[in-house]
């Protein structure tokens, strides 16, 4: 099947085999995006030293987490130029540009010249690759909930569309998991040596084989679709402004929240409930292997419940339960009191990340539809999430800790009057219904 010419899915003519193939295709790109980019986070502090100048070891760390958060802020540009190419040329070939820069940006890591033999441009060159990886990243987000939530069957979507966070979770734990596996099997000079690298070929060589699962992707817009007038364009997307708030709503309270509870947490259980790190590490991977199962089961009750329904339930619970939540576990009596109330806050959670991305695909009709899901989601997930651990660890040492806490709470109420404000999408959404987003958004309509 031609990149350049994709055959759109017509009504009736997709059969379960195929959706499910798209779904897998799309998720499995997911999974070794996020596999590739946690890697980083976990494997820095093995490789600083190999990349930057020699110094105290603080620094090095300091230096790899800047670059980590430039891979970060590229995301915007990525939700941006690929929401265009895949409103524009097309879903499929964006979802297979997103992988290829993954899978050049993590074995240009693999390969890279340490200081001693390259001064400067070592770490130069590391930057670079985070751009790519950071660029991809951006991009899977919009073009796979994107995707899935065409492709997925009427009453099905919330649980084809959970299986995005699903693999984010799982790349999390993958990622996790490779690096547990490789400092059982290596010395500590082994891994600063040349182990480290050996996660970054895994993944560049695992997003080859995504190439190839998604060369089968059936393509789900038509050329006129994809050559409306503004399709594709920012300006084509600010016709929907309500939309757009929309989805910066959701996200800043979703991705704050998210982040709060998966990355952060993990910090937080060592220095403000003193539990060890490496029990802390279990407690975590323990939490989230539920939170990954109980994506598809909250998926399911989405299709029952309905998304707004599962909007307001999210976005409620957690600005009443976060401080709560957050303070008890400062005082846990053990990593099992601590393990409950994690997957507690994960589990609130779960009613919003199965229906992240269909949510906000339903908000725009095709022709805008990734570059509005993309692009605002990206925004607002760097500017909160990305945040996130940095202005809990900054409130911490300003001795005002509790303050976070109402900070997620405060974001989550903004989430929350957007949800009540959100049209009922099942009657109004472009997806299933009329497409009458902007007239129907308001407190008291339907």
């Amino acid at each position: 099947m031609s990149l350049t010419q994709p055959t759109a899915v017509q009504d009736g003519a997709h059969d379960l085999r195929h959706r499910v193939a798209g779904v897998i295709s799309a998720s499995a790109g997911n999974l070794i995006e996020w596999f590739d980019f946690f890697v980083y986070a976990y494997t820095a502090i093995y490789f600083a030293g190999a990349f930057f100048p020699k110094g105290d070891k603080l620094s090095q760390l300091l230096s790899t987490a800047g670059v980590f958060a430039v891979g970060f802020f590229m995301r915007p540009v990525g939700g941006w130029l690929f929401g265009w190419i895949a409103d524009t040329r097309g879903r499929k070939l964006a979802m297979m540009l997103s992988v290829s820069l993954m899978s050049i940006g993590s074995l240009l890591v693999a390969v890279l010249p340490t200081y001693a033999q390259i001064g400067l441009f070592a770490p130069a060159l590391l930057v670079i690759a985070r751009l790519m990886q950071g660029l991809s990243v951006g991009a899977e987000y919009g073009t796979g909930a994107t995707y899935i939530s065409e492709v997925a069957t009427k009453g099905r979507r919330g649980f084809w569309g959970s299986f995005q966070y699903f693999t984010i979770v799982a790349g999390q734990l993958l990622a996790l998991l490779t690096l547990v596996v490789l400092q059982q099997l290596l010395s500590v000079d082994e891994l600063k040596a040349w182990g480290w690298r050996i996660p970054f070929v895994m993944g560049a060589l695992s997003a080859l084989v995504v190439i190839y699962l998604r060369r089968s992707m059936t393509e789900t817009t038509t050329h006129a679709e994809r050559s409306q007038k503004k399709a594709g364009s920012l300006s084509g997307m600010m016709q929907h402004p309500k939309a757009v708030l929309l989805v910066l709503a959701f996200t800043g309270g979703g991705s704050l929240y998210f982040y709060t509870f998966t990355t952060y947490m993990q910090k937080f259980l060592v220095i403000s409930a003193g539990i060890k790190a490496e029990t802390a590490s279990l407690v975590m991977t323990a939490a989230l292997i539920v939170f990954m199962v109980a994506q598809p089961l909250f998926g399911l009750l989405s299709d029952r419940l309905g998304v707004r329904t599962h909007m307001r339930l999210f976005t409620g619970l957690a600005a009443v339960l976060v401080v709560p939540i957050m303070m008890a576990i400062q005082h846990v009596s053990g990593p099992f009191e601590a393990f409950a109330l994690v997957v507690a806050g994960l589990l609130i959670n779960a009613f919003y990340t199965p229906i992240a991305g269909l949510v906000k695909a339903d908000l725009f009709p095709k022709s805008v539809r990734a570059l509005g899901v993309g692009f605002p989601y990206a925004l607002a997930n760097a500017m909160f999430g990305g945040t996130a651990e940095y202005a809990a660890l900054w409130l911490r040492s300003n001795q005002i800790e509790s303050a976070f806490f109402y900070y997620v709470a405060a974001l989550s109420v903004v989430g929350l009057i957007a949800a009540w404000m959100m049209p009922d999408l099942a009657k109004h959404g472009y997806l299933d219904g009329d497409g009458e987003i902007e007239a129907n958004i308001g407190l008291g309509k339907n």
